[in-house]
């Protein structure tokens, strides 16, 4: 059974989707750690409150590469084998990239490439897109841009808010983040050229 490791910086509800569907045996994998930068995040309770193990890093006021050093040596002495990024707020070093090449995903609430960064719902609304959706991706060292896992569309209502779209987008969020970690479990996937092939 591989071991997961949880990063997450605010409310966690995509790691609860995760620990649910591991909890029912939906997932083959179990979590090892959850860790958070911030003290204050309802993730790290939400862990606790399940039993799991859950670890506050502080990242205020530590340089970025020590800080993604000490999380790195957190995930390895767990043994944590796929890193699953859920609303964890920091950009990445490509050194903690190297640590866990092709073992580190995210989730996006975009169709990426489309409207990476900050705010991906807001900019959606703005830009007139009239689709929109959610993307799990490998992590590299740039920004939201690794290779696709899967996708999920969502239509963009006249009437929408960055509240309601991102609402509707949080369903599909918390159905494809697991989806897109058992087939990464169960190793059914090959990369040819920057496109995943399940199955």
């Amino acid at each position: 059974m591989k071991r997961l490791g949880i990063l997450l910086s605010g409310r966690g509800s995509n790691f609860e989707a995760i620990a649910e569907n591991v909890a029912r045996g939906r997932l083959d994998g179990e979590i090892a750690v959850v860790i958070s930068n911030r003290e204050e995040a309802r993730g790290i309770e939400i862990a606790r409150e399940r039993g799991l193990p859950a670890v506050v890093l502080p990242s205020k006021g530590v340089e970025r590469g020590e800080y993604d050093r000490r999380v790195v040596a957190e995930l390895e002495n767990r043994g944590v084998e796929l890193v699953c990024l859920a609303g964890f707020m920091r950009l990445l070093t490509a050194e903690f990239c190297r640590s866990f090449p092709l073992r580190a995903l995210n989730i996006h609430p975009s169709l990426l490439p489309a409207f990476p960064g900050l705010e991906a719902q807001k900019q959606a609304l703005e830009h007139g897109a009239k689709i929109s959706g959610c993307t799990v991706h490998f992590v590299d060292e740039r920004l939201d841009a690794g290779p696709i896992i899967l996708q999920a569309a969502v239509p963009v209502l006249d009437d929408d808010t960055v509240e309601t779209l991102g609402a509707r987008i949080l369903v599909e969020e918390h159905r494809i983040y697991s989806e897109a970690i058992a087939i990464i479990l169960a190793e059914r996937w090959r990369i040819e050229g920057r496109r995943v092939i399940a199955g």
